[in-house]
């Protein structure tokens, strides 16, 4: 069973930082993709970053302000998250692939668990 948890979230100001993490439970970092997404109210999930075995991805939105690691000894991913924008504002959902060595790419009907998310909110 995969279960994915979040937690790191909360409200800080533009310019600041945050750093997500997600407990994973279900997966091996080495067979899936793992990833973020993020979502806003009226608006349809969208891609944040990603990786698989071998490679990672950003959304241009975020790239050169956030950084993806992981550490496979204790099944957990991270999002650091710097420069936050107000546009950054979201709930954010990590996520993991459904599909044994497919990489899920951006698309979230790809990924199919998600965690229950967490709130950023950044302030102008």
């Amino acid at each position: 069973q995969v279960q994915l948890v979040e937690f790191g979230g909360g409200l800080v100001q533009a310019g600041g930082s945050l750093r997500l993490s997600c407990e994973v439970s279900g997966r091996t970092f080495g067979d899936y993709t793992m990833g973020w997404f993020r979502r806003t109210p009226g608006k349809e999930r969208e891609f944040v970053a990603s990786f698989t075995w071998s490679s990672i991805d950003y959304a241009d939105s975020v790239k050169g302000r956030f950084t993806l690691s992981r550490d496979n000894a204790k099944n957990m991913m991270y999002l650091q998250m710097n420069s936050l924008k107000p546009e950054d504002t979201a709930v954010y959902y990590c996520a993991a692939g459904r599909y044994y060595r497919l990489d899920a790419g951006r698309n979230p009907d790809l990924f199919g668990y998600f965690g229950q998310g967490t709130q950023v909110t950044v302030s102008s």
